[in-house]
């Protein structure tokens, strides 16, 4: 199947202002968002309502990425060299063009250091997802990765788009089931089938590919969720518009910037990382989790789960999808 043939089953609605292709048009509506179940972050569970929109039906695939920079010219964050001053203290041979990549390991390492899992690499970039010594051979249909904040910013804005809200972003992908805990369902192998591309087995030594993908999978090879998104659990992280906010067990935790109608975190004061104080890089939220993601680790591809990521750093797991509201042309 290839993505024109899949972008044919999208449907047209009278409510929506103009057609788009390769998305589908969400309603909206009121739902629960957030979650008390998993991780802290996703509390408190509040009633939250969102206006209709269009979003892609898959992620943007390098395919689609390379047709932007090639029209534009564009050069993305991880094929610039970093500035000295934005990295107080980092050693001269990581100030390179470069990314951080995923390193597999051959055994059990402490859980709580990610950099036993995660390096640096020079020349990684959205070309070379693993490095120079790498291509894009054969991934064409794959989520493009390596991609910062800034650049998924420019991408949508040469598109026509936007990125998404968080909480647009968590309705589009529970595909109308209302708290449940995956984009299908409650079960996470119905049947004994894998619902999408996440990591089965002992995190960060041991996948089993019950899924039958190491890494990233082409896009729309899980069956999609209730609205005919593809890939809104694993596959790869997607950025989306909101500035981080840390939440809690307090049901009357809310900011003061976001209310329950199309709520958005829109100022990054809260959002800086306490445990690195030397580093004033705001982070912006990321949704759905990805293929590293494991119950023993990382157990977040679900709608709910949520994590903040620096603007300015490009990672081998992490992509996007863009939205369309109505009045936008």
């Amino acid at each position: 199947m290839n993505l024109q043939n899949m972008n044919l089953q999208e449907t047209t609605n009278t409510s929506r202002d103009t057609w788009h292709p390769g998305m589908t048009w969400i309603s909206g509506g009121m739902f629960r968002m957030g979650s008390e179940k998993f991780y802290r972050e996703e509390r408190p569970v509040r009633e939250v309502t969102v206006d209709g929109f269009w979003i892609d039906s898959y992620e943007v695939t390098n395919e689609e990425f390379a047709r932007f920079v090639a029209e534009t010219g564009y050069v993305t964050l991880a094929e610039r060299a970093p500035k000295p001053e934005d990295f107080p203290g980092a050693p001269p041979e990581n100030l390179v063009p470069g990314s951080m990549v995923f390193q597999a390991r051959t055994g059990p390492v402490d859980l709580r250091n990610y950099a036993n899992w995660w390096a640096w690499v020079p020349g990684a970039n959205w070309r070379y997802p693993k490095g120079l010594e790498s291509s894009l051979d054969g991934l064409s249909r794959h989520p493009v990765v390596h991609v910062a904040y800034e650049d998924v910013e420019a991408y949508a804005s040469w598109a026509g788009k936007d990125l998404p809200t968080e909480a647009e972003w968590e309705f589009a992908a529970r595909g109308g089931l209302d708290g449940a805990t995956f984009t299908w369902g409650n079960e996470e192998f119905p049947d004994g089938k894998a619902m999408t591309n996440s990591w089965q087995g002992e995190f960060p030594w041991q996948n089993l590919l019950t899924d039958g993908y190491e890494g990233t999978s082409p896009v729309g090879s899980f069956p999609p969720n209730g609205y005919g998104l593809f890939d809104m659990a694993g596959n790869v992280w997607e950025w989306t518009s909101d500035w981080y906010e840390p939440r809690g067990s307090d049901p009357a935790a809310k900011s003061c910037c976001m209310g329950s109608v199309n709520p958005r975190i829109v100022s990054p004061e809260k959002s800086y990382d306490p445990r690195q104080p030397r580093f004033r890089i705001p982070r912006r939220v990321v949704k759905g989790g990805s293929h590293l993601c494991a119950p023993n680790y990382c157990f977040r591809y679900r709608p709910a789960a949520r994590q903040p990521q620096m603007i300015d750093t490009s990672m081998s797991h992490i992509g996007f999808r863009c939205v369309v509201r109505p009045g936008r042309s």
